[in-house]
């Protein structure tokens, strides 16, 4: 009997138990990274093209004040005085009370009441700004009408203070992460030292995160200086009012104005045209604009780099006399100041379900409008659910891309300056994204108002949130798994494929649906590009020509007529399902966040 030696299956060349190779992977990491780029210069290609179609003063336009494109006087120098009066003004309602607010969550609450407290003012941050523009007309005019006894109650102060309650939770949010930043042994040092905690805050804590409260400030002052739609629900749009004395100036306060944001958001960049000195001036206006954000995107995020990498030692100075009358006192206004965001969002949920109840009744979701502000906001909702799917069908691969490519490929240097630009996309004025797309898509490319061009507007406002989630995460992969990988002779792109996929999909989903909580409640793009106000089909049955009706818009078209009390109260319910909807994505986000959060991939 003979034996037979067995052998192993033959394998054919070439195969094996390897992975196989991903060069797509590096195809579709560089799209994501060079749509980042793409996107941006697309905004300033189009505000540099329409400059360039025309004849600018740029001497008149940042020093003169007079705006008449009749006379072609195209002066912006009152736009620049609305848009620094109110922006100043909002930080300076919004600046202490953000400070001291982040402060009381993270030195004086125990975790179990400051996580539901932070998750408060993160519902804040969601409420999308045609909210607080409503709430703007209905609550704080009639309070500037009575104060300062002028009519209507439009004006520069109404405009600062809708935009301070909006950039309070950016503040508070960014400032929390600063302060939880300071190792505890800073803490621990200082209270051994016989510190009180009010002292232990300001001589140790305080100085390590003094950078990241600041760049905090910048990124809020980033926000209002975009904002667009709430502002110009409130600041009255007067051109041309600039005071020549200090009684001027206070008197100019309760007096309507002009911002840059609401000149661009007016009917004005539809009427210049796409070319001339008329459409020359708006778009040098942009630039102007742009040039802001940009400046204090900048200047937030790099505050914000040094304040991580700062070391100092615990320093105390000051008087030992009444030591503990003083800590009680500042800790009594820091808990106060936290309480005013969250009495802010008991509040407005509470004018929200008062007066928008109707949201609460099946049928006005199930109903058509009908009339100028009649019937239910069933076609409304389904617009804007098509928006938010098809932007979100749009963005996801390529903020993936981007955000793995600024984790992994690119170098420390590379990954800096794309990281930077994917913030100032993020920070890009959204109306500035609406005029391009009108531009481009409606205009150039001849779609006129159509869906898919409203979702390509809404992209870049959903890609950097993508982006920045997803690097943070790949920047979290621990070492070891990191080195388990490398040492099995994986490749780069196989890495990326097999490891880094994986473990950072929770964080990918989650800025993908806090990016479309923002895109739902945004209006400025929408306007110029995807919507109107009645007479589209529910369901679009094509891309040229095909708009859609959404709520954001609705909302806007509503608020404008607040003299008909059927127009508001429809206003007031289609702001509560917005702000239901809005909800739904940001507590999934939060739920996602909280789930994963530490969490490590050992599969």
């Amino acid at each position: 009997m003979t034996t037979k030696t067995l052998a192993p299956p033959s394998v054919p060349s070439g195969t094996g138990s390897r992975p196989r190779p991903s060069k797509w992977i590096w195809s579709w990491t560089w799209v994501g990274a060079f749509a980042v780029i793409a996107l941006l210069l697309t905004v300033v290609g189009y505000l540099g093209a329409g400059v360039g179609s025309g004849h600018v003063g740029w001497a008149d336009l940042l020093f003169e004040s007079a705006w008449s494109p009749a006379n072609s006087a195209y002066g912006g120098l009152a736009m620049i005085y609305g848009t620094a009066v109110v922006c100043v003004l909002a930080l300076v309602i919004a600046v202490p009370v953000s400070w001291g607010a982040a402060v009381a969550l993270t030195e004086y609450l125990p975790p179990r009441l400051a996580r539901p407290l932070r998750l408060c003012v993160e519902l804040l941050a969601a409420v999308p700004s045609i909210v607080y523009g409503l709430i703007g007309i209905m609550v704080v005019r009639p309070v500037i009408a009575r104060i300062a006894d002028v009519p209507g109650g439009d004006s520069l102060a109404a405009a600062g203070i809708v935009l301070a309650v909006m950039i309070t939770p950016t503040v508070v949010a960014v400032s929390v992460d600063a302060l939880t930043a300071v190792p505890d042994r800073v803490r621990e040092t200082a209270l051994s030292l016989g510190l009180t905690r009010q002292e232990m805050i300001r001589s140790a804590v305080l100085p390590l995160a003094r950078s990241g409260m600041r760049a905090a400030v910048l990124l809020g002052l980033a926000r209002a200086l975009g904002e667009a739609i709430a502002v110009f629900l409130v600041v009255g749009r007067a051109d041309g009012r600039m005071p020549t004395s200090f009684g001027e100036f206070v008197d100019s306060l309760s007096h309507p104005g002009q911002t840059l944001t609401t000149k661009l958001a007016g009917p004005e960049p539809v009427l210049a045209g796409t070319t001339g000195p008329y459409f020359a001036a708006l778009c040098g206006l942009g630039l102007i604009l742009l040039a802001l954000v940009a400046a204090a995107t900048i200047w937030g995020t790099r505050g914000r780099t040094r304040g991580a990498t700062t070391k100092s030692a615990p320093r105390y100075r000051g008087s030992a006399r009444m030591r503990l009358q003083r800590d009680r006192m500042v800790r009594t206004l820091r808990l106060g100041a936290l309480l005013l965001p969250t009495a802010l969002l008991v509040g407005m949920l509470a004018l929200l379900v008062t007066r928008g109840s109707s949201a609460f009744n099946p049928s006005f979701w199930f109903t058509s409008a009908t009339g100028a502000a009649g019937g239910g906001v069933r076609d409304q909702i389904t617009g804007t659910v098509l928006l938010i799917a098809a932007t979100g069908i749009l963005a996801l691969p390529l903020g993936f891309g981007a955000g793995v490519f600024i984790g992994v490929h690119a170098s420390a240097r590379t990954a800096r300056v794309l990281q930077t630009l994917t913030i100032i996309l993020g920070g890009v004025p959204t109306i500035l994204l609406g005029l391009a797309g009108f531009v481009i898509l409606s205009t150039t490319m001849g779609w006129g108002r159509s869906w898919l061009a409203g979702a390509i507007v809404l992209v870049p406002v959903v890609v950097p949130v993508i982006a920045l989630t997803t690097a943070a995460r790949v920047r979290s992969i621990p070492a070891e798994l990191t080195e388990s990988a490398m040492s099995l002779g994986l490749t780069r792109a196989q890495f990326i494929r097999s490891v880094v996929v994986p473990y950072t999909w929770p964080a990918t989903i989650t800025g993908l649906l806090l990016g479309l909580a923002r895109a739902a409640g945004e209006t400025a793009p929408l306007l110029f590009t995807a919507t109107v106000f009645f007479g589209a089909p529910a369901l679009p049955d094509g891309i040229v020509e095909a708009p859609v009706q959404a709520l954001p818009t609705h909302i806007f078209t509503l608020s404008q007529d607040s003299g008909d009390p059927q127009a508001v109260t429809q206003a007031w319910g289609s702001a509560m399902v917005l702000v239901l909807i809005t909800a739904v994505l940001l507590s999934a986000a939060v739920a996602l966040r909280n789930r994963f959060e530490g969490e490590r991939w050992t599969t």
